[in-house]
């Protein structure tokens, strides 16, 4: 699919379904084969490309912090781990949402039940938990696609809408600031800094236009 123009609310959904599945990647273990991503600038070209074609502003700056494995192959791995995955109590910025507000069964619950309207279910592993920040995403590609298909149809494209206006809202648009909140506080290698700042920026502008839509009403708390 090729863009005619901006006004193109099928081309929209497409761009944007897009931009949520590389951030997807983008949060991937950086295994041997994601050092090659970063290091080629094939990560970074990937995303910037993305973020570019849903709002142009979204790639301004500087984007070699996304190209930027670290000091040595073991640098990402190890602050992967610090950063996500280990530390007493818990990882100082754990990728679950569920975590951010003291109420994770009923955040878990509520994910469950957006995922069962639309006949989605999760795979047995840790990552594919129902707040996993790669879940949550993966969940609003699918909106976006969908959204572009029916579009494509001249079908009624409003309930992909609204969910995913909904589940922006309640959920990753609400927590990923926390995260990089927290993250600032840990001194992260320039990566994680970088690529966190642009999941945020492009969370804030998804939620901006959802809500600014006619007859958008904010889902309720």
């Amino acid at each position: 699919m090729q863009a005619t123009n901006g006004s193109d609310p099928g081309w929209d959904a497409a761009v944007r379904s897009r931009a949520y599945l590389v951030f997807v990647r983008a949060f991937d273990y950086p295994d041997p084969e994601q050092l090659e991503a970063i290091r080629s600038r094939a990560l970074a070209d990937a995303l910037r490309e993305a973020l570019a074609a849903v709002q142009p502003s979204l790639a301004d700056g500087d984007w070699s912090a996304l190209a930027d494995a670290g000091p040595d192959d073991d640098a990402l791995a190890v602050e992967y781990t610090r950063l996500f995955d280990v530390g007493a109590g818990g990882p100082p910025c754990p990728l679950y949402g569920g975590l951010y507000g003291g109420a994770r069964m009923k955040t878990l619950e509520e994910c469950v039940r957006f995922y069962d309207h639309f006949g989605l279910t999760l795979a047995d592993a840790p990552r594919e938990l129902p707040d996993h920040l790669a879940t949550q995403l993966e969940f609003l590609h699918l909106l976006a696609f969908r959204e572009a298909e029916t579009r494509q149809l001249a079908e009624d494209a409003g309930p992909w809408r609204r969910a995913a206006r909904d589940f922006v809202e309640r959920h990753p648009g609400r927590w990923v600031p926390q995260l990089r909140k927290r993250l600032a506080k840990q001194k992260p290698l320039p990566f994680f800094a970088a690529l966190v700042e642009r999941l945020d920026r492009f969370l804030a502008s998804e939620r901006a236009r959802l809500a600014a839509e006619p007859g958008a009403q904010a889902p309720p708390s």
